[in-house]
């Protein structure tokens, strides 16, 4: 009956995972690069799967190819990328925790387009999980992060970022909710179009070969192909689940949730996990409890 939950909750712990190989990945790529490579490795390996399920003659209506066609332009190319902008603008930990406003945001979009109205209960749930991550994300400004933003235009491309991603995520959840399509097709089409977004902004920019150079590398390669393994194929996979089984604000809230699994990966590595981080983690596990007392 959790199908829903369970998935977003473990895409949430593989994104968080992901994360922290991305972020070592990052200081060789562009976050452009990074973005479309792991995109089309994730192609890859979704297209395999098909073949070896034999799965190649999707139930598709034309509507759910339009909007996850969209959903996947608007949430994984132009989401992401006015995500990148944000960082460059605000810093990762303050564009970190903007990334909160996107359940809430989401929830009154799918309450206006699909009239996907949550209970008084529910809405508690969002606002407790959102709570807890932000008060574990907003812990500390790291050195890192110091220094002289824009916070007028960083504040800007980071609304953009959660508007893209929370209208992504009702699109996503409208072309899924009472169909038959496939989770994993339907992942097909949003990675691909966010990839075919991400080509055309890659090759503007130009210069293409030399960005792409790095790619080549021994060393990175198969980290690159690790994360987008964990972090976007079997991620976006299970988020397509998500969508289809769960209202797409209860959703949204659980896979936000991925800062606090970055907990226990951070205190294996030998970070100091504060009083705090955990405290911000107790209250964000009870509002996914209220969430799924809720149901």
């Amino acid at each position: 009956m959790l199908r829903g939950e369970v998935a977003a909750l473990t895409a949430a712990f593989l994104w968080a995972l992901s994360t922290v190989i991305f972020g070592r990945l990052g200081k060789s790529l562009s976050p452009l690069v990074l973005n479309l490579a792991k995109g089309c490795i994730a192609i890859a390996l979704i297209t395999l799967t098909l073949l070896l399920q034999q799965n190649l003659q999707p139930q598709l209506p034309g509507t759910a190819i339009f909007w996850l066609t969209l959903s996947g332009v608007v949430g994984i190319g132009l989401g992401d990328t006015a995500y990148f902008k944000s960082i460059n603008h605000l810093g990762a930990r303050r564009a970190l925790l903007m990334e909160s406003l996107s359940p809430p945001l989401t929830a009154l979009i799918a309450l206006v387009f699909l009239q996907e109205s949550l209970s008084a209960i529910a809405w508690c749930g969002i606002l407790l999980t959102v709570g807890g991550v932000a008060w574990v994300i907003s812990e500390r400004v790291p050195a890192s992060d110091q220094g002289h933003f824009d916070l007028r235009a960083g504040l800007l491309w980071s609304l953009l970022a959660q508007l893209g991603q929370a209208s992504g995520a009702v699109m996503s959840r409208g072309a899924l909710a009472n169909t038959t399509v496939d989770p994993l097709w339907s992942s097909l089409l949003r990675i691909a179009a966010g990839a075919a977004i991400l080509v055309i902004l890659v090759g503007s920019r130009g210069q293409v070969t030399q960005k792409l150079q790095p790619l080549r590398s021994r060393q990175l390669l198969p980290m690159l192909v690790l994360a987008a393994f964990l972090g976007t194929y079997l991620a976006i996979w299970l988020q397509q689940i998500a969508f289809k089984f769960t209202p797409a604000g209860i959703a949204q809230a659980l896979l936000a949730t991925s800062p606090l699994f970055v907990l226990p990966i951070a205190a294996s590595l030998g970070d100091r996990v504060t009083g705090r981080a955990v405290l911000g983690g107790v209250v964000a596990i009870g509002g996914i409890w209220v969430l799924i007392g809720a149901l």
